[in-house]
This record gives structure tokens, sequence and C-alpha cells, in this order.
């Protein structure tokens, strides 16, 4: 019997990453899985420019659009579990994002376990950062942006950054951010049944590839849920509404608010794990972006920028 395709765009996304996991197993080198995932999503246009750069000394590629202006910078923290992904596989939504926001995007290429455990993405993140620094840009015109881990690497950067006494970026976006390495959310479960991807078992041993025996996940530089907030800079938080990390958004920005963080929390009814990455099969993918374009072109440079102090 033929196989029929999806008629729902949610369902025929799922359906599109479904063929990717499904062709894994236990025998599925790490280097396979890195590839079949920047296989996944599409290529960008060719009015997109990509340049390699060593950014502090991690790789990174500046992705361009023509409307970019050149001094608002997004520094980007892709997603994978901190295993898989890279700036190829999200070079698409950093492209839209520049589109979005009129801006430059620097996609950063951070070590991966688990050949490079914690804390070889901060170390990376924070050097790219100090980099934009030593560079030049003007921390109010420069803002943090991640998806799934690389948003929790947003955040701990942040704290990161605060505790060394740096200037903060001006602004801060988070999709479907994974903040809690100990997977101890309500919508762990409650989401259970409706998240057709990532389930608390995998999201753990996603944890124990990324940590190994001698961290402890509640370490806010792990997990920034747990963190001390205070001082961070204006965040845009995005996540869909059938997420297992749903609660790693949703209390994150409550932690927030209360430590007096601007925080724009959006929760999007029937959207799946960084739905933005599907902007040709969904309307609300291509709605949060322009979301995220109007945040930041209203952060960046529009104000002084703390220390973090």
């Amino acid at each position: 019997m033929t196989e029929v395709p999806p008629t729902d765009p949610v369902d025929a996304v799922i359906a599109r990453i479904r063929k990717v996991y499904g062709g894994w197993n236990r025998l599925t080198s790490v280097a396979q899985m890195r590839e079949d995932w920047d296989e996944l999503f599409g290529s960008v246009a060719e009015t997109v420019s990509v340049e390699p750069v060593s950014a502090g000394g991690v790789p990174a590629e500046w992705v361009r659009v023509p409307e970019a202006r050149h001094d608002r910078v997004v520094l980007y923290f892709h997603g994978g579990g901190f295993q898989v992904g890279s700036p190829r596989s999200h070079r698409e939504l950093m492209a839209g994002i520049a589109t979005a926001a009129e801006c430059r995007v620097l996609g950063l290429d951070y070590r991966l376990a688990p050949e490079h455990r914690f804390p070889a993405a901060l170390e990376d993140a924070c050097a790219a950062y100090s980099w934009l620094l030593a560079e030049g840009h003007d921390p109010a015109n420069v803002a943090l942006a991640g998806d799934s881990a690389g948003a929790g690497l947003v955040v701990s950067t942040l704290l990161s950054l605060r505790s060394a006494g740096l200037p903060l970026p001006a602004a801060a976006v988070l999709m479907s951010a994974w903040t809690d390495l100990t997977a101890s959310g309500p919508s762990y479960e409650t989401r259970a049944a409706s998240d057709p991807i990532h389930q608390r078992p995998m999201i753990l041993a996603m944890a124990r590839g990324y940590l190994g025996d001698d961290c402890d996940p509640r370490d806010p530089l792990i997990s920034p849920l747990f963190g001390d907030l205070h001082g961070l800079p204006p965040m845009l938080i995005q996540v869909g509404n059938r997420e297992t990390v749903l609660s790693d958004s949703t209390l994150l920005a409550e932690k927030a608010e209360a430590a007096g963080v601007h925080v724009r929390l959006q929760i999007w009814d029937r959207m799946i794990h960084v739905f933005q990455q599907f902007p040709d099969e969904l309307l609300e993918a291509r709605e949060a972006r322009r979301d995220i374009g109007e945040f930041l072109r209203a952060c960046l440079g529009s104000r002084s920028n703390p220390r973090g102090d």
C-alpha cells in the first residue's frame, strides 16, 4: 500500500524529522548522526553570504544578508544536545534571523561531546563573545541567541560573563531552551504524550553524554534554570506547547522576572521543538522569526550596557 503523506503541516515536519531519527540505532556512529542532522535542514538563498572565521580561536561563520547592518551582531549557539548540530545545520535559521533583525549573525561551531564535555562548549561561547568585544563591537549592539541546548548555553554564557565582570550583551533570544539537565520540570511528564521527538530518557542520556560522571547537573553553568538571574539582559523566550522541555522555558521566565529581568515569553500552540527551523512548512515559524526580528531591532543599540556585577 502506498503511504499517504501527512496533510497537516506539523505532522509533515514530524515525519521529516522522524525519517532521520528512525535510521539511527546503537551502531550508528556520532559522526553519521551529525552528518544526517546537517542534511535535514534546507540550504540558504544565493543572496546569503557565509564566511568562515576564527572567533577567539573557535571556528565560526559570519552569515550576512543584503539588508544587514554591519554594526549589529547576533552570536548564535546551535542546538543538538551538545552532541550534534553545527552552523551548517542552522545556517538557514541564522539567515532568517539575520533577515528579520537586519543584522549579521555569527554562528559558533563550539566543541561537542562526547569528545569534548562540559565546560568546553561554555569556554568556546565565552571566548567568541570576548573576541567580538576585542574586535570593537559595542555590547549594546550584540545579542546572544540559540535553540535547545544552544539556548541553555546562551543563559549559561550570560551567567559566566556576569561572574567575570564583562559587559553583557543587549538581549538574548531563546528557542525551545534546554535549561534543566536534570529534566525535573512537570512538562517532562505532562507533555510526554504530545511531544513526538524528545522524551525524558533520551534527554537524560544526552545530559550524561555532555557531562560524563563528574559534573553536578544542577550547576547553574550547566543548568542555568538553577542560577541567580539578576542583572541579565532582556529575553525573548519561544517554546511550543507540545514540548517536554516546556517547563525549562516557563520556569526560567518566572525566575528571570522575579529577578527583575525583562522577559517576553511566547508559548506557541501545537508547535514542536525548534519549530522555527521549518519556515517553508509552518506559518508559525515565519511569524516567530518575525517576532525575533522585532525584538532584536528594538533591543540592539537601544541602551547603555551593564557590566556583570
